[in-house]
């Protein structure tokens, strides 16, 4: 399962980040491109038992999905790509070029801190 390998390094990144902290995880955000998608009910399952007995257990797990971009080489229109339309809402040509598919990020980790 792919999900459980990556949340596993999540929850790895995240410990690592917290070294030296008092206090808890509350919240995690990790985004995607569509080629390096997560399945979102997947990813909660696994995010929350690699969790298990860390300063993680029970923070919150957001996932933000961030389209491919095309680009039309006739009418020069970008867009969010759509693999299910793979033409240009604005022109309707399917001669375009894609762009670079975001990598899968940790992006935020917040923090509950204890005094």
């Amino acid at each position: 399962m792919h999900e459980a390998m990556v949340a596993e390094n999540v929850i790895e990144s995240t410990l690592a980040a917290a070294d030296g902290r008092r206090g808890k995880v509350v919240r995690v955000v990790i985004s995607c491109g569509q080629t390096n998608a997560v399945n979102d009910d997947a990813m909660q399952f696994a995010f929350a038992a690699a969790a298990e007995d860390t300063i993680c257990k029970g923070a919150t797990l957001e996932i933000k999905h961030i389209p491919l971009r095309g680009l039309c080489k006739k009418c020069g229109f970008e867009f969010d790509f759509d693999f299910y339309n793979p033409h240009c809402p604005d022109c309707g040509e399917s001669d375009f070029s894609i762009g670079i598919d975001p990598p899968l990020l940790l992006e935020e980790i917040e923090f509950e801190e204890y005094i």
